[in-house]
């Protein structure tokens, strides 16, 4: 009887798991997704003999997409810079200025190249050499490279700024002479005068430029004292001498790295090792240089704009002191002096007492404003006119 009800049970089961196919639900492809999802549903065998082994669920497989990289933004496009300003056309027989010196002159050449570059009829020729000088004539001889350029007839002007690389031993007749020391001076100065000679005898017109105080100080005054010969040279060879060493000093007449430009704007003037000059610099020397030659060259018409802050009004015709220093040798049109900021001002006392040695300060009577006679400036309209005076002194007779 027992085995009876155990077949009647398992032939159930059996029934109900393995029916007809006509009893079974007709199933689209999204059901069966659904159905392969889920988990097996436990039979009677899974009870009585243990759970079988499960297969792995089916996944269906997605294609992956494609991750693209993302896109940059493009790139800002570079500013366009403003056109360099073009260059007038030379005139076939445009005046020809050469600039013959060391290092200094490679920078003045292209200077006054921006300079002129508006003037079709001056050309500037630079004959620069680096480390050149009068003193070793065995690197570089500049009397015998002018020989050549007068005989080529290459330059109808020249303008001359040299010495830096001076300040050292000088080899002349087999012998070795210690910086401007007697023998030395003596064979610096007959290179200078043999320089100067060949010019003036081509009828060639000089500017000569002096030299501007170094950083260093015992240097600087080693170049000051060759400047002072290049200033005797120039003076006996007929050049003109074109003093700037108050130009770029400050106010003690010591170096400074700053100082006015052309515009009377404080700019860096000199490079950092304290001897070259800075473009500003450069841009000042041409404009000095411009000033130098007017007696000489009359070709074309060249005008720098220089910022004046009292154009306009009526002290802009009143005469006004040079652009910088004393002592000048041409006086320059320009807005004048420009003075630091942070100079503290001479006090008036000091002024007026300067030189004399007094204990206590000046002291002004107020007797003494009464006294003034009218036409003085302390006077202040109750003074004492001459005309009462005169009267007085008379009655008192």
């Amino acid at each position: 009887m027992k085995r009876f009800v155990l077949g009647l049970l398992i032939s159930l089961v059996i029934l109900a798991d393995f029916g007809p196919a006509w009893a079974q639900p007709i199933l689209d492809d999204r059901t069966l997704v659904a159905q392969a999802e889920q988990p097996r549903r436990r039979t009677l065998f899974d009870l009585l003999f243990g759970d079988e082994p499960q297969a792995a669920p089916q996944v269906r497989q997605t294609q992956p997409r494609q991750q693209t990289a993302p896109s940059r933004a493009p790139a800002p496009a570079p500013v366009a810079l403003p056109p360099p300003k073009p260059a007038a056309d030379k005139a076939e027989d445009a005046t020809r200025l050469a600039v013959f010196g060391d290092s200094l002159a490679i920078d003045l050449a292209k200077a006054l190249e921006r300079f002129y570059a508006e003037d079709p009829n001056l050309v500037v020729i630079g004959q620069g050499v680096s480390s050149s000088g009068f003193v070793r004539d065995d690197y570089f001889d500049w009397n015998a490279a002018l020989s050549e350029q007068i005989a080529a007839d290459s330059f109808d002007l020249a303008v001359v700024i040299i010495g830096i690389n001076d300040n050292q031993a000088l080899r002349s007749g087999g012998q070795s002479h210690d910086p401007l020391s007697e023998g030395w001076t003596s064979a610096y100065q007959a290179r200078l005068n043999r320089f100067l000679e060949q010019l003036r005898a081509a009828r060639k017109p000089v500017i000569w430029m002096g030299m501007p105080p170094m950083s260093r100080s015992q240097y600087s005054a080693a170049i000051n004292q060759i400047s002072a010969l290049h200033r005797l040279a120039a003076f006996s060879g007929g050049a003109e001498y074109l003093d700037i060493f108050d130009r770029f000093a400050d106010e003690n007449g010591k170096y400074t790295a700053y100082g006015p430009d052309v515009n009377g704007q404080n700019a860096l003037m000199r490079k950092d090792d304290g001897i070259h000059f800075s473009s500003a610099g450069s841009d000042k020397l041409a404009f000095y240089i411009s000033q130098a030659i007017r007696s000489f060259y009359r070709g074309g018409q060249v005008s720098v704009a220089v910022a004046d802050p009292l154009q306009g009004t009526d002290a802009a015709t009143m005469l006004r002191p040079p652009f910088q220093g004393l002592g000048q040798i041409r006086l320059l049109e320009v807005a004048g002096t420009v003075m630091p900021l942070g100079r503290a001002p001479e006090r008036a006392g000091d002024l007026l007492t300067a030189g004399s040695a007094i204990s206590a300060p000046p002291t002004f009577p107020l007797d003494q404003l009464l006294e003034a006679p009218v036409g003085r400036v302390d006077a202040f309209g109750v003074g004492i006119s001459p005309q009462s005076e005169a009267e007085t002194r008379n009655s008192a007779r």
